[in-house]
């Protein structure tokens, strides 16, 4: 069987819909939001990747926690590969096409300890947040309410969560 690799660049497979967005911009809209899918996948098992490898002190409290922020952004990874379906787009959600697009750095297998797993979980959250914000610019750029709307939904959850994780990090010693 012959392995085909598709240029991440060519425009993507679009389906004919009624909705009434043009398809230009509905388009550009499922290139982004396959990008955010990217993003949302990665960020979802690098959640899961600290829950499972916490150690310490507040082995529980973390290990918990991480695993909460992983449900809430498979969520997110669900919201996000349906809006591109609703526009007519395909989701691109696999564990290739996520690790070929992601915007998110490696998450280190080297992490243990409970406060170096809190700043790499920080890390990701803010990186993913600063990219959602940038998506509902970009979105309402294409006069795309609806698509921007769910992206800020998804952006004041990744607040919430980094607030939570943050939040064992920044007592005064």
């Amino acid at each position: 069987m012959k392995k085909t690799t598709k240029n991440l660049a060519e425009a993507p497979l679009m389906y004919e819909t009624e909705n009434d967005l043009p398809k230009t911009k509905r388009s550009e809209l499922n290139t982004l939001m396959n990008q955010r899918l990217a993003d949302a996948v990665d960020l979802q098992l690098q959640m899961k990747q600290a829950h499972w490898n916490v150690k310490g002190p507040s082995f529980i409290a973390l290990h918990e926690l991480f695993d909460k922020v992983s449900e809430a952004v498979e969520d997110y990874v669900d919201m996000i590969a349906e809006r591109i379906v609703q526009l007519g787009g395909v989701a691109e959600g696999t564990i290739r096409m996520a690790a070929g697009r992601t915007r998110l750095a490696e998450y280190s297998p080297e992490i243990s300890e409970g406060t170096a797993h809190v700043e790499a979980v920080a890390r990701a959250l803010s990186t993913f947040g600063k990219e959602i914000r940038s998506t509902i610019d970009q979105a309402n750029a294409l006069d795309d309410a609806d698509t921007a709307d769910l992206f800020t939904e998804v952006s004041r959850g990744t607040d919430k969560w980094l607030w939570f994780v943050e939040a064992h990090s920044q007592a005064k010693k």
